[in-house]
């Protein structure tokens, strides 16, 4: 058609267009009048169609105008999306166009409790909007009933396939009635091979109605590329909302982490930001979001999950300040800057760790973005430079009070039984460790017990039998912690420096001087060198005389003696000798 067409010129429910009058709708956009007169004639669609064309109003309008002109008992529209912001934004301008008639609306998402979409499930809803997890959730526990969805939308379905929610997808539509039996569409801003192949798979001759939006990117947006390093990103970001002082600017990163710790590096700075990740519990991210809307906060940082789902109009400056990964998300960051006609300004920051990801890009939009090397006079002082950032854990925990949500509760923990976490693992491993040094000390206390146990005949069993393997290992560590301070006062950093610059020939003569005569000695092993002069008078007096002595010492006080001795020793004087002598033959006299 040569011009484009108003709502009122379709044949549309008297209910129907007064929603299109309460949402302020007149003109249709190319995507809802192509939807709307190919809906009308029960084809299956997939369209594509950038973020910001009207593709939701497209399909809610064909779906609300098929409901009402048709009055089947019982009929449901099943409308799928990837984030819970999408859901609730779908929500909103359902509830909109609805408002003339009687048909209800409801999302359903994951992050909040079941009870309150359980309720409003057994009060009956029309239309429901969800995302895949939550709505296989209500379905399998017996809460949804979905035989007689006879309208099914999938929305934004490459970013389902991206965020891994094909299986999902395939789950849910195995349990759907059948293609005949329904209505199909498809919506994607990029039609790629696996959203082709879903919409042979499950439509029935559908039309393909692609809507060309990529002459944006290159016709209405000021592109402008900086070349910076890594380091200064965070100047180069401060000094360009300090200089330009944008009205509303949304900031990109690749990572969640990434956009906490840049929204509150922006915060110390003294610009007011805020971030959206898709860990951030629902009321959080509502409350942003309609903070963003209504210009309490003008920047807001993002990854590109999480703003697929955000319908914000008329802003000022895109900036990436991450190149992304896929060159598709270029074109939906920056495409937020020129939506109905309007032109807008988008940055990008080209790292050396983000160049590999350029040249994708440039031949995705066919065409050279602009560049420079940011300059001196771009950068600000970043206040933030030192300061180390924590990031929160914004796992949302909800009470839910209802039976089903109890229920999933106990089911999902009872799945996870079987498959520990490491940290589960780390904490059961701790507690024997625990119960292993209770245990210890028990034996110990017992064993000091027993050498306290009196004078008699038992208590003396006691103490020779326990105390002597006790006494042997404190003086073990007591040689041991010996031994760790004598290192640590013989470590000398200039001796150390000075070991550096020696060949490996001078290092060994330093070390044969060196611990050859400290291992000899006296004053640092008394122990060890008074019994080795005591072994040797006694081997001087001759063997007939130890022996004699031998046999004249009883039996018991051989055995006092052989204690007495240990513990002179340090419970090993024998070896300790072996070991010295084996050390100075190696190194040499």
């Amino acid at each position: 058609m040569g011009y484009p067409m108003d709502f009122t010129e379709f044949s549309l429910h008297e209910e129907l267009l007064k929603g299109i009058q309460a949402a302020g709708y007149v003109t249709c956009t190319p995507v809802q009048e192509q939807v709307l007169n190919a809906s009308q004639q029960g084809a299956d669609l997939y369209v594509q169609s950038q973020t910001g064309t009207g593709k939701t109003a497209a399909y809610l309008v064909s779906i609300i105008q098929e409901m009402l002109s048709k009055s089947e008992n019982g009929a449901k529209a099943l409308i799928l999306v990837p984030t819970r912001e999408l859901a609730v934004q779908v929500e909103e301008e359902a509830k909109t166009l609805l408002s003339g008639s009687k048909l209800f609306a409801r999302s359903f998402y994951g992050g909040v409790g079941y009870d309150k979409q359980v309720s409003a499930l057994k009060k009956g809803v029309d239309i429901i909007i969800g995302t895949p997890g939550r709505v296989i959730d209500l379905e399998q526990g017996g809460q949804m009933n979905l035989s007689s969805v006879s309208y099914l939308v999938i929305d934004e379905a490459d970013r389902m396939f991206d965020m891994g929610f094909y299986p999902d997808l395939r789950t849910l539509l195995k349990v759907l009635p059948q293609s005949e039996k329904r209505q199909t569409m498809l919506f994607s801003a990029t039609l790629n091979s696996y959203v082709k192949n879903l919409a042979w798979e499950y439509t029935r001759d559908a039309k393909e109605i692609t809507i060309e939006a990529e002459n944006i990117t290159v016709e209405d947006i000021d592109q402008e590329l900086l070349h910076v390093s890594s380091d200064e990103k965070n100047r180069l970001l401060i000094g360009l909302l300090n200089s330009e002082k944008p009205s509303s600017v949304m900031i990109f990163c690749n990572t969640k982490k990434m956009c906490e710790v840049l929204s509150k590096r922006l915060e110390i700075n003294g610009i007011k930001s805020e971030f959206i990740i898709g860990d951030l519990p629902q009321k959080k991210r509502l409350a942003v979001l309609n903070d963003f809307k209504a210009g309490k906060v003008n920047v807001l940082v993002a990854t590109d999950v999480a703003a697929r789902g955000i319908d914000v109009n008329d802003l000022a400056m895109v900036i990436n300040y991450d190149l992304p990964n896929e060159a598709e998300n270029y074109v939906h960051r920056i495409g937020r800057t020129a939506r109905a006609g309007k032109t807008g300004k988008a940055y990008t920051f080209c790292s050396e760790q983000d160049v590999y990801s350029l040249p994708a890009i440039e031949r995705y939009i066919e065409k050279s973005i602009p560049s420079r090397v940011a300059d001196e006079s771009m950068y600000a002082e970043d206040k933030s430079r030192d300061v180390y950032i924590r990031v929160q854990n914004w796992r949302e925990d909800y009470d839910d009070k209802s039976d089903f949500g109890s229920r999933r509760a106990e089911e999902k923990r009872g799945r996870r039984g079987g498959r520990r976490r490491r940290g589960e693992r780390a904490l059961d491993m701790e507690r024997v460790r625990k119960t292993a040094a209770s245990v210890s000390q028990a034996a110990g206390a017992f064993a000091t017990t027993g050498e306290m146990a009196g004078d008699g005949s038992q208590g003396a069993k006691k103490k020779r039998g326990a105390g002597r393997y006790s006494e042997r290992n404190r003086a073990k560590a007591s040689e041991y912690k010996r031994d760790r301070r004598v290192k640590s006062v013989e470590r000398n950093p200039e001796e150390e420096a000075k070991m550096a610059q020696m060949s490996f020939d001078e290092r060994m003569k330093f070390y044969k001087e060196k611990y050859g005569t400290a291992i000899s000695e006296p004053s640092k092993q008394p122990q060890a060198v008074s019994q080795s002069k005591a072994a040797s008078q006694k081997k001087s007096k001759g063997q007939k005389q130890n022996t004699v002595t031998k046999q004249a010492v009883p039996a018991a006080s051989q055995k006092q003696n052989k204690s007495v001795g240990e513990k002179a020793t340090g419970g090993g004087g024998l070896k300790s000798r072996s070991l010295f002598s084996r050390i100075k033959a190696f190194f040499g006299k």
